[in-house]
């Protein structure tokens, strides 16, 4: 008999990625924690899961971008032992360039791609390595890699996410917590509902995306690009950046400074 392996709390769950996932981890034998804003679609998603798979569903409503909504997710996420696994997948776009000035936009994104997901990320990495075993997705992009005027700030969360769970793999992988940072390229998903005009051969269908991240997940990556077909050009950035460390802070500024 299959070990059952307990419950994942999913973010961004009223659609989209966060929807798949929810799919696929309830036939993988997970019952679910569902967070979302849309309290209708959370409700039909939740009858669809057990009907289909038989999952024990909860719901919570929740706008992760204001304080109390995000404390009810942290506790809930705190308090139950069964929670093995935490999909971060809530996120939002917006505010444009930033010399547009959409501040309250601006800010409404941070909350949710920087503020929401760290601060349930740390919950987890403290319950979780106390515990010795779970795991944690953080969804990240692949605008991590990109500099955009039209979105600066949107692809900046993303290679915050990046960095910080390259960093939290450092300090919870050695006390058994798995962690993956996923960086999907456009994804058709509400947000891209028609591609935006890009063309199709660089939008992945949400389905795909999220079943290739599920299987880098179950190879143990740590970052898991789905459409990257070369892993050896990932591998030769993250080992470029690492060996600019012992040069990024000395005690003398570098010659062309001192010549000037």
């Amino acid at each position: 008999m299959a070990t059952h392996p307990g419950i994942a709390l999913v973010t961004g769950a009223s659609s989209g990625i966060g929807e798949i996932y929810a799919d696929r981890l309830a036939r993988r034998g997970y019952d679910l924690v569902l967070v979302g804003r849309n309290a209708d679609k959370l409700q039909e998603l939740a009858a669809s899961l057990t009907t289909t798979h038989g999952s024990k569903v909860e719901r919570i409503v929740a706008d992760l971008g204001e304080p109390g909504g995000l404390a009810r997710v942290e506790r809930r996420l705190e308090t139950d032992p069964a929670i093995t696994l935490l999909i971060n997948s809530a996120g939002l776009i917006g505010g444009g360039p930033l010399s547009a000035g959409q501040l309250d936009d601006l800010t409404s994104m941070l909350n949710i791609n920087v503020v929401a997901l760290t601060r349930l990320a740390a919950v987890a990495a403290r319950v979780f390595a106390a515990r010795g075993n779970g795991a944690i997705v953080n969804l990240a992009s692949a605008m991590a890699f990109i500099d955009t005027p039209a979105a600066a700030a949107y692809a900046a969360s993303k290679a915050y996410v990046l960095n910080l769970t390259l960093s939290l793999d450092l300090d919870v992988k050695p006390r058994g917590v798995q962690v993956q940072a996923v960086l999907p390229g456009y994804t058709r998903t509400p947000m891209i509902s028609d591609g935006a005009g890009l063309p199709a051969e660089i939008v992945m269908d949400a389905d795909a995306m999220v079943d290739a991240a599920l299987a880098g997940f179950d190879a143990g990556e740590l970052v898991t690009i789905p459409s990257l077909e070369q892993v050896a050009a990932y591998d030769d950035w993250a080992e470029r950046r690492v060996a600019l460390r012992p040069h990024i802070s000395l005690s003398q500024p570098a010659s062309r400074y001192r010549a000037a």
